[in-house]
């Protein structure tokens, strides 16, 4: 509707839309995480943990409606039948901008559970929207470097354990486990410098899917294997916030996870791990045949 305004005016509108949204809601989410830690009851937390959920939706569909509102962005998704909001699934998907979560959020908001993603632990002291994580059940991991572990071998595998503590408690309420594999936002630099045998994606890390199949495998039975391609280049999250994203093409596969690869040790077994490392291998390449068939076609 006023997507006829300058670029640089709608990008101060959408960023003044997004951070009211966030601050109210934040705030509002803290009602519930109060009552969630005063009262440590289990049906108590089940009940808050699914009010934040519905709080943290309506706020994804604000920035939907500010999204349309401002901006012209034609969204090319193929593959959202016979999704349930009532499942649980395991998302993955290749990285290439900010714009990505939006992009997913978007898609995905009322059609699955609420997605959650791995959270750095030092980012809970973020304004408003870390405190929003704690109350939303994000895994917030600690990582190690080898240097530290030498020092400490006492803490070796401490990451992996409070990780999976925090996937023990998806089990309540329908989730939404996503994990970017490569680690990181792809950029040319990158590619170059891991030397992928792929050309359009970085390498992928399974730590952190073999994380979820081995804490969740009883109750994740589904991936969702997301495929972003934005056909008019990779933006930045200010592009996005000023409506210069004219197209974003996303294409979802439902993959049944092997029996085989769920309830296992990753850790402790060298035979899993490299199953699982096939595996995703095996859809990094589907997945990068798809993107240079895309761009083929352009």
């Amino acid at each position: 509707m006023f997507n006829f305004l300058p670029a640089s005016l709608i990008g101060v509108l959408c960023s003044f839309f997004l951070i009211v949204n966030t601050i109210v809601l934040c705030t509002i989410i803290y009602i519930p995480t109060i009552i969630k830690i005063i009262i440590p009851l289990k049906f108590v937390q089940v009940i808050c943990t699914k009010t934040i959920i519905v709080i943290s939706e309506l706020w994804i569909s604000i920035n939907s409606g500010w999204m349309k509102l401002f901006q012209r962005t034609v969204w090319d998704v193929e593959g959202l039948e016979g999704l349930s909001h009532k499942g649980w699934y395991l998302v993955t998907s290749n990285h290439q901008s900010w714009v990505d979560i939006f992009a997913l959020q978007h898609i995905f908001n009322r059609r699955i559970p609420f997605l959650k993603f791995f959270i750095k632990k030092e980012l809970i002291w973020v304004p408003f929207i870390g405190v929003a994580w704690w109350a939303m059940d994000f895994p917030f991991m600690k990582r190690y470097s080898k240097e530290f572990l030498k020092k400490h071998p006492e803490m070796r595998g401490k990451d992996v354990e409070t990780t999976r503590k925090a996937c023990q408690k998806f089990r309540y309420t329908p989730v939404s486990v996503i994990n970017f594999a490569e680690g990181t936002r792809f950029t040319d630099q990158k590619h170059a410098r891991q030397k992928s045998p792929y050309k359009n994606l970085l390498k992928p890390k399974v730590g952190g899917t073999a994380l979820v199949l081995d804490a969740m495998g009883d109750c994740i039975s589904t991936l969702l294997d997301i495929t972003i391609v934005y056909p008019d280049g990779r933006p930045g999250f200010w592009d996005f916030m000023c409506g210069k994203v004219k197209r974003v093409s996303i294409r979802i596969n439902l993959v049944e996870i092997p029996q085989e690869l769920r309830n296992r040790d990753y850790n402790q077994d060298d035979q899993h791990r490299n199953k699982i490392k096939n595996w995703v291998d095996e859809l990094w390449v589907s997945k990068d045949r798809f993107i240079s068939d895309f761009n083929s076609l352009k």
